[in-house]
């Protein structure tokens, strides 16, 4: 159906605006029901998107500032890889307090998410060490030298603590106001190594320099991998240091 399932969510449901930040997926501003609504669609299959549905309902009712799904006219969260969410207001973090705020968004996340079920058909750095392929990354893609070097690096998180990590925690994908930080595009988001969400300016979440640099470097490894074969993956791969 593709934006054609965007009348399933009532009648005058409408695109407004294409926004930026989207690339496995297509993202526009809408209306829906007479507000204003966010809505992506993408390829993912209806398991992935559950999981994400479920996990934005549970974040959101444990008091977490998230752009919650808006239910179709029937009752579902989305419909042929058709989702829409709510529209987040907020700035993007530009000081050093404000990426502290973030932060503790991000620890509040981790901690509320311990032992959460993995996305579905996802694959954790971790796994990585051994599989080759899952979601977005393909490691048979990349140059070998290139996945020893992403493996070696992911092999120094074994035994860190894991959680939901949001994956993307970049300005785009983060709303602020005075009494909220808001953490948008649950696109990425899998379990994982909770520090890879910790790798943020000013280092804001504070990490010890031996924890920070094994998260920084297990982080470049993973754009490096999720993104293959653009500029960015390959400049992030250039940063992951030889074996």
């Amino acid at each position: 159906m593709g934006w054609n399932a965007l009348e399933l969510w009532g009648k005058g449901a409408a695109r407004i605006e294409r926004l930026s930040g989207g690339v496995a997926n297509e993202i526009w501003s809408v209306r829906v029901r007479g507000q204003l609504a966010v809505a992506r669609l993408g390829t993912r299959s209806d398991a992935d998107l559950a999981w994400e549905a479920d996990l934005l309902q549970y974040l959101d009712r444990q008091g977490l500032s998230v752009p919650v799904p808006l239910p179709t006219t029937d009752g579902r969260l989305f419909a042929d890889g058709l989702v829409v969410m709510e529209y987040m207001h907020g700035d993007p973090p530009r000081t050093e307090s404000d990426w502290r705020r973030v932060a503790e968004t991000s620890r509040e996340l981790h901690r509320l998410t311990r032992g959460w079920p993995q996305r579905p058909g996802w694959r954790s750095s971790s796994d990585l060490l051994n599989a080759e392929t899952g979601t977005r990354i393909d490691l048979t893609a990349m140059p070998p030298e290139g996945v020893a070097r992403c493996r070696a690096a992911w092999s120094r998180l074994v035994g860190r603590e894991t959680s939901v990590v949001h994956g993307d925690l970049n300005p785009g994908n983060v709303r602020m106001t005075t009494d909220h930080v808001t953490l948008i595009d649950w696109d990425e988001s899998h379990v994982d190594v909770s520090d890879l969400d910790l790798v943020l300016p000013y280092n804001a979440a504070g990490l010890e320099e031996e924890a920070y640099d094994i998260a920084a470097q297990a982080s470049a490894a993973w754009e490096a991998a999720v993104c293959w074969d653009d500029d960015y993956s390959k400049k992030r791969l250039a940063e992951v240091r030889s074996i």
